[in-house]
């Protein structure tokens, strides 16, 4: 990126203020994050943005987005527009159409963020590819990583979030997209959306802003995507999993097409990603093989089924960034398959699930069990009160623990205590509930650095 501020003005149908040929490199909206040429985003939310302009300018901001009603220094260079948040995605739909991508988008209750770790590894191969870093995945995140992608990319895959209805219009009108994928239909939302039909409704809003030839990939075996009035001309489905998948802790075989295919990662469920993956390599003209080659090392996204070593050496599996009841009972059962040996289960609150939560978290029970636990720690009233009461009349009282949210720095020290080094420790919850905290306290100074994915 390396737009003027005349263009920016023109772009976001802003007013100039100071130099027109002041140019910005990169684009942030957290002053503690803004570096040397950036353009501040004075956004207006919970906090105004216009109160931390100062910050950003020593910082190294080079230029402000600022809001309409806001009295800024008239020697700040700035674009001042009616709307900072619309005056984001203007400039990022501006960007897009001036760097002219192939853009891939992501959507599903389940399984967006490895899918669009997989599509980017495969089409890297071919193509420079660029990729939604961490979450950023909403109406904001969304345009900065559209504004943060290199000039000379070829493809932009985008993950697409939601909680509400319409927001996947939007994100989809502002992209663009020749291709979406919907990876699956979960739990996730429920209390926003309160039936799984409407959750599907809302998803498909991702063809909102398909390219007219463009191609929709959906799950063959989810009936609310495949019997969906309106889907496009151009629409492929990917899956089931194969019988043939292979399952240890750090890695799922499976063939597909005639080709073997080996993914490090646990669970036959994330070979539903993989396939998506798959088809999409094939949509951009790439071979089985290669598409094979690029799978079998990916770079996963951290937090997402990530194999960690704590401090005495026990193995870690950390899934913390988010959790619904399909995601958690599937990566129970894999850790059943595997036979996990000395397995402790550290399992937080799943959030958004509405009036069924207390049912869903209580039928985590055979789960749970079938997946022979030596130990289990559930974190939060939901776990603790619908899923406590069921693990306690099955296992040993010394078996179950229980803690609130505001009890992490206990858990964490009672877990550090009873850690022994043959032990494998599965932690998964919902991001709201922070048991990345309790990865951090028993990891080492390795994995905080970067991890080691498995």
């Amino acid at each position: 990126m390396n737009l003027s501020l005349q263009t920016i003005a023109q772009a976001t149908k802003g007013t100039l203020q100071g130099p027109a040929n002041q140019t910005v490199t990169g684009v942030a909206f957290d002053s503690r994050q803004v570096k040397g040429g950036d353009l501040f985003v004075a956004l207006v939310g919970e906090q105004d943005g216009h109160d931390y302009i100062d910050q950003a300018l020593k910082n190294g901001a080079t230029g402000v987005l600022a809001q309409t009603q806001h009295v800024i220094d008239g020697a700040v260079p700035a674009v001042v527009v009616d709307d900072t948040l619309a005056g984001l995605q203007e400039l990022a739909k501006f960007y897009l159409q001036t760097v002219q991508p192939k853009v891939v988008a992501i959507t599903g209750s389940n399984g967006k963020t490895t899918t669009k770790d997989m599509v980017a590894a495969v089409l890297a191969t071919k193509y420079q590819t660029f990729k939604t870093p961490a979450n950023f995945n909403n109406e904001i995140g969304l345009p900065v990583t559209i504004l943060t992608m290199p000039e000379a990319t070829e493809v932009l895959v985008l993950e697409m979030g939601m909680d509400r209805p319409g927001q996947l219009t939007a994100l989809s009108t502002l992209a663009q997209p020749d291709l979406a994928v919907i990876t699956m239909i979960g739990e996730a939302h429920l209390e926003f959306f309160k039936t799984r039909a409407n959750i599907a409704k809302a998803k498909l809003e991702i063809i909102a802003g398909l390219k007219p030839d463009g191609e929709l990939l959906i799950p063959k075996d989810e009936p609310l995507l495949q019997d969906a009035k309106g889907l496009p001309a151009n629409t492929v489905s990917f899956g089931p999993e194969p019988n043939d998948c292979v399952e240890t802790l750090q890695e799922t075989k499976f063939s597909d097409q005639g080709q073997e295919f080996a993914i490090p990662l646990l669970g036959r469920y994330n070979v539903r990603n993989a396939l998506a993956a798959i088809r999409v390599g094939q949509a951009f003209d790439l071979d089985l093989q290669t598409i094979a080659s690029a799978l079998k090392n990916f770079a996963l996204t951290k937090n997402r089924t990530q194999l960690l070593t704590a401090t005495n050496g026990a193995m870690v599996i950390s899934d913390v960034y988010n959790a619904n009841p399909t995601a958690t009972k599937e990566v129970l059962e894999a850790l059943a398959k595997d036979h996990t040996e000395n397995l402790v289960l550290v399992l937080g609150d799943m959030l958004e699930l509405g009036e069924a939560a207390p049912a869903l978290h209580a039928d985590l029970k055979e789960a749970v069990l079938q997946s022979q636990p030596k130990a289990v720690y559930l974190v939060g009233s939901l776990m603790v009160e619908n899923l406590g009461p069921a693990l306690k009349e099955a296992l040993a009282s010394d078996q179950v623990h229980l803690y609130q949210t505001d009890q992490l720095e206990t858990l964490i020290a009672d877990l550090t205590k009873k850690l022994d080094s043959n032990d494998c420790v599965f932690l998964k919850a919902s991001h709201g509930i922070h048991l990345e905290k309790v990865v951090d306290h028993l990891v080492d100074n390795r994995d905080k650095q970067g991890g080691v994915h498995a």
